[in-house]
């Protein structure tokens, strides 16, 4: 069987003959446990520019001769346009692995993704040192593999490759640990998706030390073991070009005397569904973007100069926050509070916001109330939601009605305007 061949297989060599099939616009094609005797289904894939390969095992394969391609195998697959392959529920032997990922140096692949899938044994990568490869994009979904730990030689044999790669993904993968040196040979990294696993204070620092990962911009370590708020700021204060920090869904606590400084370039901070009730202090100070969504919160006072989106919505705030304190906001997000009125007379000066998003609150439909609503989507400024996420709580005669049928009219809400002319007149 001719290199091309395997590595169209995509490690697919598998047991049960399946089927591909292609998506309506022929380009994304998914194979489902293929055999050598379905190669004609797996060739009809070659136009597609996404492939997926589902189901199997492969470890009957280990021993399988492969030998470099020739000249015209070489050609072939330059010519593909294959950009992304996706490997989902295989059992994927390391040494099998490590044979066949060179071969996408002659290849345009420039996303892997492996789902659902485990990793046997241990792979001899010596052969990979000095090689190229095309991959920019690694991603790992709900795997199991050997530990990071001791693997350090596994990742210098690879540096030629991973000291280019743009992103890493590990997700939901068990990973409680991420040594410094491995974090040095990720030196192009841009972003690094480490969400869903066991990363606790005590593995931040390592993971980020001197050296390590120095040109990341975006970082996610959403839903993992992270409790102190001051020794995840300690830990990422040397990402000098990160600009995306991620830290939902993590049971935070402040440090009350921390007075650590997070990375300047910081401009994208998620502390959504943090158990919070109140907002960690100190915040990063050129933050443009802040999203405590789905906390605890009561109220909210601070002032952050640059911030253009705050995003409030699922909380417990019984008021907006003080408008004026953002002089630079656009996009304001308090659905599903306890707010009972918008602060209309400071929400008009605000000249870039553009956005407010203020759902399912329980409405006082006074004059002001209703009218600040009112007036906010009569400029365009109430998006998804209005009308009818937006009903009155109060007073009792309009309790359940939209608040955009509730009556302002100047003769309603402002009668003097009207009785102190006649009174004049007569």
């Amino acid at each position: 069987m001719s290199v091309a061949v395997l590595l169209l297989l995509g490690l697919g060599l598998l047991e049960v003959e399946g089927r591909c099939f292609f998506n309506r616009t022929e380009e994304h094609c998914v194979c489902y446990r293929l055999s050598q005797e379905s190669i004609s289904s797996i060739i009809q894939c070659l136009p597609a520019t996404v492939v997926e390969f589902w189901g199997g095992k492969l470890e009957r394969y280990i021993d399988f001769p492969i030998s470099d391609p020739d000249p015209s195998a070489i050609d072939m697959l330059g010519s593909l346009v294959i950009r992304k392959i996706i490997f989902g529920d295989l059992l994927v032997p390391e040494m099998l692995l490590a044979k066949v990922l060179r071969f996408f140096s002659y290849t345009q692949v420039q996303e892997l993704v492996f789902e659902s899938c485990v990793f046997q044994g241990r792979g001899n990568w010596d052969k990979m040192a000095g090689w190229d490869l095309p991959i920019s994009s690694l991603r790992f979904q709900n795997v199991t593999s050997a530990p990071l730990t001791g693997r350090e030689q596994d990742f210098s044999s690879l540096s030629r490759w991973l000291e280019t790669l743009q992103e890493l993904a590990v997700i939901g993968s068990h990973v409680t640990t991420l040594p410094c040196s491995i974090g040095k040979v990720f030196r192009a990294l841009r972003s690094l998706d480490m969400a869903q696993n066991s990363l606790g204070d005590e593995s931040l620092m390592p993971a980020f030390c001197k050296g390590a990962f120095p040109h990341l911009q975006v970082l996610s370590l959403q839903r993992n073991n992270l409790r102190s708020y001051h020794s995840v700021c300690e830990s990422v204060r040397l990402l000098h070009e990160l600009q995306h920090l991620d830290l939902s869904q993590n049971k935070l606590v402040a440090d009350p005397s921390s007075s650590c400084q997070w990375p300047a370039s910081l401009r994208i901070f998620n502390l959504s569904d943090a158990g919070l009730e109140e907002v960690l202090t100190p915040l990063p100070p050129s933050i443009e973007v802040l999203d405590v969504s789905c906390n605890h919160l009561h109220a909210v006072d601070m002032s952050l100069s640059s911030l253009k989106k705050l995003l409030l919505n699922q909380n417990v705030l019984q008021a907006a926050p003080p408008i004026r304190n953002y002089p630079m906001l656009d996009t304001l997000h308090l659905d599903n509070n306890s707010i009972t009125e918008l602060p209309w007379d400071e929400v008009k000066l605000l000249r870039h916001l553009r956005d407010v998003a203020a759902a399912d609150n329980p409405y006082n439909c006074s004059c002001s109330g209703a009218g600040g609503l009112q007036a906010l989507a009569a400029m365009g400024h109430l998006g998804q939601g209005w009308p009818q996420g937006y009903t009155c709580h109060s007073p009792p005669r309009y309790q359940g009605r939209l608040v955009k049928d509730v009556p302002v009219s100047v003769l309603r809400c402002n009668s003097a305007a009207v009785i102190a002319p006649i009174c004049i007149a007569v």
